[in-house]
């Protein structure tokens, strides 16, 4: 049984999502606004947050972004606008999916059931560090480093990288990598959205198109990683 938090302004909804939550055997915490979301979400500590993105007082995307200061918590945003920027905002401030409304149920609960089981399996295994020159990823850590500054990945940007490092030399289509960070479980990410968060990763790698060292394009079809990666024990120390 998990714990999740159910944001949303309207009552109506609220009891909804408590419903169906409640039929699938989880327990259901209630929030009507930002301030007491991020409340119970750093008291509570829940398993799963859904998380509307029109609230009164802090939006849905402040929130999101402050939970994210401390917590890896699942994130499910809920959103009444389908528009590219604003599901492009979300990812890069830490959101795991989104639904817009009007949603399915079924469909949401899908998504909640996945984003439950990526989450335990992610806990439950403690992955190598995956090192390419003076580039380090900690899938464990969350974290990434060249030249030993740590970089100030978007979650997303993070997924991209973790993808391509796992697979170097291997071509990842756009269809591919959005596959590789959401597994089966698509929420709709555009081509374009891809190529957007893949040109700020490698501005951060300081990689040049031309000369890349770590990801290069392969033209019509997509991305590859183009260094050696070789995998450390996480419990080891670095060289």
């Amino acid at each position: 049984m998990a714990t999740v938090l159910l944001v949303d302004d309207d009552a109506k909804i609220r009891d909804l999502l408590r419903l169906y939550i409640e039929r699938e055997g989880h327990h259901a915490l209630f929030a009507a606004d930002g301030e007491t979301a991020l409340q119970i979400a750093l008291r509570q500590q829940p398993d799963l947050i859904l998380l509307d993105v029109m609230l009164p007082g802090l939006d849905g995307f402040e929130v999101c972004r402050r939970i994210r200061e401390s917590s890896e918590v699942p994130i499910l945003l809920l959103t009444a606008r389908s528009g590219d920027s604003d599901k492009v905002i979300g990812l890069d401030l830490g959101a795991d999916d989104y639904v817009v409304k009007p949603f399915s149920p079924r469909e949401l609960m899908a998504r909640v059931r996945a984003l439950l089981r990526r989450h335990r399996l992610d806990q439950e295994r403690d992955e190598p560090v995956l090192v390419s020159g003076f580039l380090e990823l900690d899938p464990n850590a969350v974290e990434v480093t060249l030249d030993s500054r740590v970089l100030d990945l978007t979650p997303f940007e993070f997924r991209i990288l973790l993808a391509l490092m796992r697979r170097p030399g291997r071509v990842f289509s756009r269809d591919d990598l959005i596959d590789a960070i959401h597994g089966n479980d698509d929420p709709g990410i555009l081509d374009r959205t891809i190529d957007v968060h893949l040109g700020r990763l490698r501005r951060k790698l300081g990689d040049l198109a031309t000369a890349p060292r770590f990801i290069a394009t392969v033209r019509t079809v997509g991305y590859r990683f183009v260094g050696t990666v070789v995998q450390r024990d996480p419990t080891a120390s670095p060289a």
